[in-house]
């Protein structure tokens, strides 16, 4: 089981950025998929983006156009740009991953095994 470490949360105003990683225990070899969560009180937990092993990736109508992940070259981290943020975005954020047999496709279902403990995401004024 991989332990993934969540970091780059924090306080930004609207319209601002930030970039959060994902940074794994070891190698993410193939058919490993990483997704990104995130949580606000009271609402469900949902899926932004994920990125397959082969690459391919997937994003939430809510993030589609500001959000972008992608893959570090060291392959055992994975980077969550998230700009002209807004308040709404205001959440816990996770990674999570697992492994997949289909390298062409990940899921934002939260039916990953290993998750990380989740880093704070504040955007106000």
């Amino acid at each position: 089981q991989l332990q993934l470490v969540e970091s780059g949360g924090g306080l930004v105003q609207p319209g601002g950025s930030l970039r959060l990683a994902c940074v794994a225990s070891e190698f993410i070899s193939h058919y490993y998929d990483i997704g990104w969560f995130r949580q606000a009180p009271v609402k469900e937990r949902e899926g932004i983006p994920c990125i397959s092993s082969g690459g391919a990736t997937k994003y939430a109508y809510s993030v589609k156009g500001r959000f972008t992940i992608s893959k570090a070259s060291s392959r055992n981290t994975v980077y969550l740009q998230m700009d002209s943020l807004k308040p709404e975005d205001t959440a816990v954020h996770y990674c999570a991953g697992d492994w997949r047999a289909e390298p062409s496709m990940c899921t934002l279902f939260p039916r990953y095994r290993d998750w990380g403990q989740g880093t704070q995401v504040t955007v106000a004024p």
